[in-house]
């Protein structure tokens, strides 16, 4: 599979040349990802399961405190009977078939994460929507001066930035732009790639994202 090329930027936003990226994590068809999108789909619904907390609980007759008392006889009164004031159809009573606390996890194997990102990605490079941006900010962070690097190339849509994490005054500098979602390199994921419209990595970010995809690949091999 070819090598993919990404435009590189500088600090004003202007060409500052390209960087090519490996096919098998950027290089995929724009076929190849649409007979992927059940996978896609798989992964992000098993992400957003994952990161449910699961405490939502209500209480059933059992544990509503009182009513431990017959309110009236059985029999004689005229009036259905009735055992407890806790029972579901009286006010105060227990809730039936109320949510309980659980586990919504979903078991997703590494591999199909690991195809899912691939694909996800491919679908925004072949879009013209991933990115090189160098922010140059060193020592101090600036978000003026991530403003100014990142609107020529996202048009201040909504953008997952990747980052490494040497550099975390770049990090710093995007975290209150409303538009931009800031991320590490050794946290991208499927979902933040499907929930944004353009994808931009710092120099840095690429090469450690692009190492640690492609160094397991090549022990397999």
């Amino acid at each position: 599979m070819a090598n993919v090329t990404l435009n590189v930027t500088d600090a004003k936003g202007e060409a500052a040349g390209t960087v090519e990226v490996p096919g098998e994590l950027f290089g995929h068809t724009a076929e190849e990802v649409q007979s992927r999108i059940p996978l896609i789909h798989q992964v992000v619904t098993a992400q957003l399961a994952a990161a449910r907390s699961g405490t939502h609980a209500t209480k059933t007759r059992g544990m509503v405190s009182g009513g431990g008392r017959k309110p009236w006889k059985q029999k004689g009164t005229g009036r259905a009977r009735q055992g407890s004031t806790r029972a579901p159809q009286w006010y105060h009573g227990g809730t039936v078939f109320g949510p309980q606390p659980r586990d919504y996890s979903q078991r997703t194997p590494k591999k199909m994460k690991a195809a899912a990102l691939r694909y996800v990605l491919s679908d925004r490079a072949n879009a013209g929507r991933v990115a090189v941006v160098d922010f140059g900010i060193t020592d101090t962070p600036s978000t003026k001066a991530a403003v100014a690097a990142l609107t020529p190339v996202t048009e201040n849509k909504f953008t997952t930035v990747v980052f490494s994490r040497e550099n975390v005054n770049e990090w710093l500098s995007v975290r209150n732009i409303p538009t931009v979602h800031p991320i590490f390199a050794d946290q991208l994921n499927t979902y933040d790639v499907v929930t944004a419209q353009y994808v931009v990595f710092t120099k840095s970010a690429l090469e450690a994202f692009v190492a640690a995809k492609t160094e397991p690949a090549a022990k397999e091999a």
